[in-house]
Order: structure tokens, then C-alpha cells, then sequence
């Protein structure tokens, strides 16, 4: 069973059913189902950063949404581990490795958490509107999302807009061997990237294919998710920073 969050709520239920899932020869189903619509739920941005050495005024911006879905009653709990544990997770590794004085950067490099990704991109679209550092200083963003495997490599949301960096990732991944394949796509406000690509800001949105498929349901769980290409998504990533 799979669940979404809104910022409507709608006069009646709707349920979907995979036709392959359903029993043939069933005539009814039984529901019991409850819901309180939160009108003015608070919510919150997290941001961090490392000044640069040498370009302290411009900046390279990781992000990656910390909020899932919850709760659905008191009992069902949607432990959101690969969406997005796993791309919090990543932003913490690569703020540690930037801490250390070995690791400055020349770009500051700036950490944004959002929340309230998974209602419709409602953190990241506040930001862009009220950005703590001004959108122009941005030499480019890479929002992370869906981290935890890649037996099939990385897919990069917005590579067609982008050519010439979405060229140095491959570039770099090719030289490396870090990931199976870098793959293009184009343009999609599916994740927190497009508020800032909408405002002129260069952005990829970049998530690990292949691995469980286990994806806003129960099943998305710390004991499951392998991890398979963290470590070498880490270090492609910090290859592409240093490109610039």
C-alpha cells in the first residue's frame, strides 16, 4: 500500500487498486477510514555551510528533502529510509568531509535541508522566495534524492538543460568507474531542484537506480536499504565540485 500527502483535501475517498493485485472475483470491499486535514502545519528549512578559500561570495549548493510521509493512524508507521534518509545521509557525509581543514573548498559549499518536499516542493519553493543567500551567488545546485542503492548507476534530472556539466559528470564517472551508467533526462519538477532552475539557478536533481523498489510504503526501511553506490556517489560528487 502506497501514500501521498497534499495541501487540499478532497469531499470524498478515492481508492486505487492495481487490477493485477485485485481478486478477481470480489464484488465488495470493506473500509474503515478516518482523516483530519492540518490546515497550517509548521514546518521548517534547515541550512548550513562551509565558507570557501577562495571564492567565498559564490556557492555550490547540495539539498535533499528530510521529510516523508509519517504516520498513517497510530500504528503504520512510513520509515521514508531511501526516500530520503538516504540523501540527508549523504549531505551529512559530505558536510563532515568538507569541515576538515584538508577538504576546504574553494566555493562555499552550502547544505539546505527542506521540508515539506513530500506535499508539493513547499520548502524549497519558500526558499526561492525568501533565499538566505542571494540566487545569483549559486554556481550550481545538486539536489539529492532516493540515494540508498544504484546497482543500475544514477539518473540526472535536468542533464538535457545542463549539457556541459551533465558532460564533466560523465566524464568524471567514466575516468573513475564509480557508477554502472550516468543517465540523461530532462527537465521535471519532481523534486526540490525546480523552484531554483525555475529562477535561473543551474540545478541537477540526481537519484540511484536499480536495488529494492520499495517506495512510499512500509517497506522503505533502514534493515533493507543496501547502500550499494553511496560511497561511490559520495566521491563522484566531490569529483564534480572540484570541476568547477
Amino acid at each position: 500500500m502506497t501514500w501521498g500527502v497534499s495541501q487540499e483535501v478532497s469531499s470524498f475517498t478515492e481508492v486505487e487498486v492495481l487490477k493485477k493485485s485485485f481478486p478477481a472475483n470480489a464484488k465488495k470491499i470493506k473500509l474503515n477510514i478516518s482523516n483530519k486535514f492540518v490546515s497550517k502545519y509548521n514546518s521548517q528549512n534547515i541550512l548550513g555551510f562551509i565558507e570557501g578559500k577562495k571564492n567565498p561570495d559564490s556557492s555550490i549548493v547540495f539539498s535533499a528533502h528530510y521529510d516523508h510521509l509519517g504516520m498513517m493512524g497510530k500504528e503504520t508507521l512510513f520509515p521514508g529510509a531511501n526516500d530520503n534518509a538516504s540523501g540527508t545521509s549523504m549531505l551529512l557525509s559530505l558536510a563532515q568531509y568538507y569541515s576538515k581543514p584538508e577538504n576546504k573548498p574553494d566555493y562555499t559549499i552550502v547544505f539546505i535541508f527542506f521540508g515539506a518536499e513530500e506535499a508539493g516542493l513547499v520548502g524549497s519553493k519558500f526558499y526561492t522566495e525568501n533565499p538566505v543567500f542571494p540566487l545569483e551567488e549559486i554556481k550550481f545546485l545538486i539536489n539529492i534524492d532516493l540515494a540508498g542503492t544504484g546497482d543500475e548507476g544514477i539518473t540526472v534530472v535536468n542533464g538535457t538543460v545542463f549539457e556541459k556539466q551533465f558532460n564533466k559528470l560523465v566524464e568524471l564517472n567514466d575516468a573513475k568507474k564509480y557508477l554502472a551508467q550516468v543517465k540523461v533526462r530532462g527537465k521535471a519538477a519532481n523534486s526540490d531542484h525546480y523552484y531554483f532552475t525555475e529562477k535561473g539557478v543551474p540545478a541537477f536533481f540526481i537519484y540511484t537506480m536499480g536495488g529494492i523498489k520499495a517506495y512510499h510504503d512500509v517497506y522503505d526501511k533502514p534493515e533493507t536499504l543496501p547502500l550499494t553506490e553511496f560511497q561511490d556517489l559520495f566521491r563522484l560528487l566531490t569529483d564534480f565540485v572540484k570541476s568547477f
